[in-house]
């Protein structure tokens, strides 16, 4: 065997291999790199859409987070307003019913000073009849001198 007849042989057999390999094989492998390639971009991709919804959803909850405490603080405040206004009512009733205490206590000592007055003056009329029996040793009719002594209880 002649090795340029081996070589020449060789290399026939190696270029129909090329030529196989290129044709039939090369193909496949180049289209399963470039589905893998596809795959790891769209995998990527999904990734940054992922950070991207997640920094969303971070400023959302953010700004919910904000608005739930903003309204938290206006429902407090709002309770605080609507327990002022209750005390400032039970205050305001409470100066009405002493005041109304106090016309019903301020009437009933009218009352009694006046019938106290009545009392007195009766006694007075009694006191000054029994003083005039005896200054004038005779006895004063009182039905006689009713005006008389109304006249006179009514001076004192």
């Amino acid at each position: 065997m002649n090795i340029n007849l081996t070589l020449i042989g060789q290399s026939l057999t190696f270029i129909a291999f090329v030529i196989f390999t290129m044709k039939f094989v090369w193909p496949l492998l180049i289209s399963a790199m470039e589905a893998r390639e596809q795959r790891i971009e769209d995998g990527l991709l999904a990734a940054d859409r992922a950070d991207k919804d997640l920094e969303l959803a971070q400023k959302k909850a953010t700004s919910q987070l904000h608005e739930a405490k903003q309204q938290a603080a206006a429902i407090i405040d709002q309770a605080n307003k609507r327990a002022t206004q209750l005390v400032e009512e039970a205050k305001e009733q409470a100066r009405a019913e002493a005041e109304r205490i106090n016309a019903q206590a301020q009437a009933e000592v009218e009352r009694q000073v006046s019938q106290a007055r009545e009392e007195l003056r009766s006694q007075v009329a009694v006191l000054a009849i029994a003083g005039a029996e005896k200054v004038l040793g005779e006895s004063i009719d009182a039905s006689k001198h009713n005006s008389m002594l109304d006249k006179l209880a009514a001076e004192l």
